[in-house]
C-alpha cells in the first residue's frame, strides 16, 4: 500500500521535526510540516489522509480549524495535539468526530507513531473491502444481462427476477448448454445474498463415494486420505448460495443424507459429532426429468418435492428465434473486445446460416462457434464461410436447408445407404420400411445411391 499523506500543522519546530522524522523515517509515511494556520489551509486542497493538529496556533485555534477542515471533508482523521490543561476543549473535539488526542508529553511521539499505523491499516482493510464490493457488483452487472428477448425468455427472466426477490429454493432444467449455471448466479447476484459466497458443485463429476465428504466435510483421519479437517461445501456457503449442478446424479444413499440436511438445516462433518447450523440458499439444476426419475425410483420423491421449489425451465436455443443472432453479437463482441481485434458484423448468409443451424449443444455450442468464426474471419464481416459446425452435426441436421418432406426422406434414405454400403435390407429395417419403398426411391432419385 502507498504511504499515507500526513499533514502535521505545528507551531513548535522541535516537536515538529521530531514527529515528522519519526513518521517518515520509521514507518515510511509521506510527512509535511505546516508551522501556521494559513499554510496548511492554503494547501488542505492536497486531501491528507491524516492530519496532527496542534491545537495552539499563531494565527488560529484547532476548533476554527478543526471546523474548517471537516466541512473540506468530514472522512480525514484529525489527531489534535495539545497541552494537559486543554482536555475539556479535547473531549468537545471528539464528541465533534476529532479520531483521537494526544498530550504533548514524553510518549507523544510512540504514540502518534501508533495512531498513524492503526489509520494506515483501517485504510488498507477498506480499500479491500471496497476491492470486493467493486468484484461483486462486476458479478451483479455480469449476472444482469443474460441476452434474449424471445417471448420464452422473456418468462425465464420473470421467474429469474421472482426468485431474487426470495430464499425460496430453486430448480432449474434444461438441456446441456442452455446456461443453468449462469442462471444460477444471476440469482444469486440479484439477491440479498449477493455480497456472499456463490458455490458450486457439479455432483456428476464427483465420485460417489467422495461426494458427502464434498458437502459436508471430513475431519482429520475420519476415513483413508484424510490429512486433515476439511470445511464442506455447505459451509462455504453459509450466508450466501449453493449451487448444486446435475443433482439428478446422485445416488439414493446420498440423497437420504442430503434430505435430512436441508430439513434440519445442519450438517454434521464426517468423523466429527459437532452440529453445525448452516444458512444457505439452495439452486439445483439437471438436465434429467426428475419427476420421471421419481417414477423409475431413481430418485426419492420426498427430495424431489423439497427441491422443486420455483422451478425455471430454460429452452433449447434452437426455440429463441432471434436470441441466436443477438447472442452471436454480445459473443462476437466480447470475444473481439478481449482479443483487441476490430469489432466484426455479420453477413445476412451467415445469419442465416445461424438461424437454421438446431445447436444440440446450445448456447455453449453457439459460443464457441463465434468465437472461431472471429478467429477464421480476416474481415470486418463474418461471412458464411466462417461459420462452421462439425461433420457429424453436419450431416445429422437436416435442418440447414429448407428442402420438401420428399427431399428430406432421400437424404435420410442416402445417409444411411452411405453409411452401410449400400445394404438396402439393413437400412430398411433400421428406418423401419420396406426394401420396395428404398428400390422405388432409388429408381425416382438415382444418386441417392452414391458412385
Amino acid at each position: 500500500m502507498d504511504p499515507l499523506k500526513v499533514f502535521i500543522v505545528e507551531d513548535d519546530i522541535i516537536t515538529a521535526k521530531t514527529l515528522a522524522e519519526a513518521l517518515s523515517k520509521e514507518v515510511g509515511q509521506d510527512v509535511r510540516v505546516f508551522f501556521n494556520g494559513k499554510d496548511f489551509l492554503d494547501n488542505l486542497h492536497e486531501n491528507p489522509d491524516v492530519i496532527s493538529l496542534d491545537y495552539y496556533l499563531p494565527d488560529y485555534n484547532g476548533s476554527e480549524l478543526f471546523k474548517r477542515i471537516k466541512r473540506y471533508n468530514p472522512d480525514i482523521p484529525v489527531i489534535i495535539v495539545s497541552g494537559q490543561q486543554d482536555v475539556s476543549t479535547a473531549v468537545d473535539l471528539l464528541r465533534k468526530g476529532a479520531y483521537d488526542y494526544l498530550v504533548k508529553d514524553k510518549n507523544m511521539r510512540s504514540r502518534l507513531v501508533n495512531l498513524i499505523d492503526k489509520i494506515a491499516q483501517n485504510k488498507k482493510l477498506h480499500q479491500k473491502i471496497s476491492a470486493l464490493e467493486l468484484e461483486v457488483e462486476k458479478k451483479y452487472l455480469e449476472y444482469n444481462i443474460i441476452k434474449g428477448n424471445s417471448p420464452i425468455m422473456m418468462s425465464v427472466f420473470d421467474l429469474i427476477g421472482k426468485a431474487a426477490k426470495t430464499n425460496i429454493t430453486v430448480s432449474i432444467s434444461g438441456e446441456t448448454g442452455t446456461g443453468k449455471e449462469l442462471v444460477a448466479k444471476s440469482i444469486h447476484y440479484n439477491s440479498i445474498r449477493k455480497k456472499e459466497n456463490f458455490i458450486a458443485i457439479n455432483v456428476s463429476a464427483i465420485p460417489s463415494e467422495l461426494i458427502e465428504s464434498e458437502l459436508f466435510g471430513h475431519e482429520k483421519g475420519s476415513f483413508t486420505g484424510a490429512t486433515g479437517r476439511r470445511i464442506g461445501k455447505f459451509e462455504e456457503a453459509t450466508g450466501g448460495t449453493l449451487f448444486l449442478d446435475e443433482v439428478g446424479e446422485m445416488d439414493l444413499n446420498m440423497q437420504v443424507k442430503l434430505l435430512r440436511a436441508l430439513q434440519e438445516e445442519e450438517i454434521t462433518r464426517i468423523g466429527s459429532n459437532e452440529v453445525i447450523k448452516i444458512d444457505a440458499r439452495i439452486i439445483v439444476a439437471t438436465n434429467k426429468n426428475l419427476a420421471n426419475e421419481v417414477k423409475m425410483g431413481h430418485f426419492r420423491k420426498d427430495l424431489y418435492f423439497r427441491l422443486l421449489g420455483l422451478p425455471i425451465e430454460l429452452p433449447p436455443l434452437r426455440n429463441r428465434g432471434n436470441d441466436i443472432i443477438l447472442l452471436a453479437r454480445s459473443f462476437a463482441d466480447t470475444f473481439c473486445d478481449k482479443n483487441k481485434f476490430p469489432l466484426k458484423r455479420f453477413s445476412a448468409k451467415a445469419q442465416d446460416k445461424l438461424m437454421k443451424y438446431a445447436y444440440p449443444g446450445n448456447v455453449r455450442e453457439l459460443k464457441a462457434i463465434i468465437e472461431l468464426a472471429c478467429v477464421l474471419e480476416v474481415g470486418d464481416e463474418i461471412s458464411e464461410s466462417s461459420i462452421t459446425f462439425t461433420d457429424s452435426e453436419t450431416q445429422k441436421d437436416f435442418l440447414l436447408e429448407e428442402k420438401s418432406l420428399d427431399e428430406y426422406n432421400n437424404d435420410i434414405v442416402k445417409f444411411f445407404l452411405a453409411k452401410y454400403e449400400g445394404n438396402i435390407k439393413l437400412v430398411a429395417d433400421i428406418l423401419g420400411i420396406g426394401k420396395t419403398t428404398i428400390y422405388r426411391m432409388i429408381k425416382k432419385t438415382p444418386d441417392i445411391i452414391e458412385s
